[in-house]
């Protein structure tokens, strides 16, 4: 299996895992199933996977803009790309899931996104093996 398929399947336990605390912590948060959050994890993973290759294009525009007028429309653009991929999840949720999962309005969902992040990073940051000095899982140190 190929590193991407395997960082992805980590990644979508990571949001179960991160969506199931959130469901139990946050009234607003709501799912009638567990296979409907692992259904939702899913989707954050392809919206957010979406959004993070779009800002990556807009960053670069905002890097490779020379003059002012063009690194404020990056700059605009790029708060644009954050700010509206809050509602992007809150829609895409809303429309395939129809009313079956709630993960509350705007504020929580930047938090549930923020949380998201930090956890995919810090599973991720644990399980490579490849970093120098470090020895792989079951290794001795």
């Amino acid at each position: 299996m190929s590193d991407r398929i395997t960082a992805g399947i980590v990644d979508v336990f990571v949001y179960v895992v991160v969506l199931n605390l959130f469901i139990e912590y946050f009234p607003a948060a709501i799912s009638e199933t567990f296979t409907l959050s692992l259904v939702t994890a899913v989707l954050l993973k392809v919206v957010l996977e979406g959004v993070v290759a779009v800002k990556d294009r807009v960053k670069r525009r905002f890097l490779e803009a020379t003059g002012p007028l063009g690194k404020v429309f990056a700059a605009v653009l790029l708060w644009a790309v954050l700010f509206g991929s809050k509602f992007l999840v809150l829609e895409v949720v809303a429309l395939v899931l129809r009313g079956r999962v709630e993960l509350g309005g705007f504020f929580s969902v930047t938090l549930l996104i923020l949380v998201l992040m930090i956890a995919r990073a810090g599973v991720r940051r644990l399980l490579r093996s490849d970093a120098p000095g470090r020895a792989g899982a079951g290794e001795a140190r």
